[in-house]
């Protein structure tokens, strides 16, 4: 009955993503900081914020990109609807699961998938990133790309991670920021440090 139910909610989620966002208007700000790495066939790592994760299913989609997601029920309905959207899932968190999607997410690059991480999930604090994310890229030498998602107008879930859903007709503006390199002998305050860095960056322009 499990099955029926995540595989009914993928069908369903997937279509609504897609119908919802028909009505939208996009503007991407320094699409270049990835498609250079796409160009040259180099795979990255995408961060951004769980709560922004939506206009990235429907616009990143049929890209191949591996996200990684928590292997809690909640994870499972999010898995269906992305490999409807095309995407790949590693199951894993920092929380349960982590060494399991770690291996996944790592595998994947290896094959030469980019990756989606929401350093902040799965259950916040919402808006910090963790340093997770950070020593994945730095193992599988993946540089790593922050992006930052507002809507012109939207409603914001009371959730843990204020999820944003856009409203109809909407502008969506995807900013994707200059990449950042891990240096492979970096510490892990350094990381911590670097992690700290790019989430203030992302939270200067989240304005919706």
């Amino acid at each position: 009955m499990s099955e029926l139910r995540f595989e009914c909610a993928g069908v369903l989620g997937a279509g609504l993503i897609s119908g919802w966002f028909f009505t939208t208007r996009l503007e991407r700000i320094g699409p270049e900081h990835y498609l250079q790495f796409r160009e040259k066939k180099q795979p990255f790592m995408f961060v951004l914020w769980h709560g922004l994760l939506l206009p990235l299913v429907h616009y990143h989609r049929n890209e191949g990109i591996v996200a990684l997601v928590s292997e809690h029920d909640d994870g499972e309905y999010l898995t269906r609807i992305l490999e409807r959207n095309g995407f790949g899932t590693a199951r894993g968190s920092s929380t349960r699961g982590g060494t399991k999607g770690l291996k996944t997410l790592l595998r994947a690059a290896r094959s030469g998938h980019d990756l989606g991480v929401t350093p902040d999930g799965p259950t916040g604090p919402r808006c910090v990133l963790k340093p997770g994310a950070l020593a994945a890229a730095q193992i599988a030498g993946l540089p790593v790309i922050p992006i930052a998602v507002k809507s012109s107008a939207g409603w914001r879930f009371k959730s843990w991670d204020g999820f944003l859903v856009p409203r109809p007709f909407s502008k969506i503006t995807i900013e994707y920021l200059p990449p950042r390199y891990v240096p492979r002998d970096a510490t892990r305050e350094e990381l911590a440090v670097m992690a700290e860095d790019i989430g203030a960056d992302l939270n200067a322009r989240d304005t919706t």
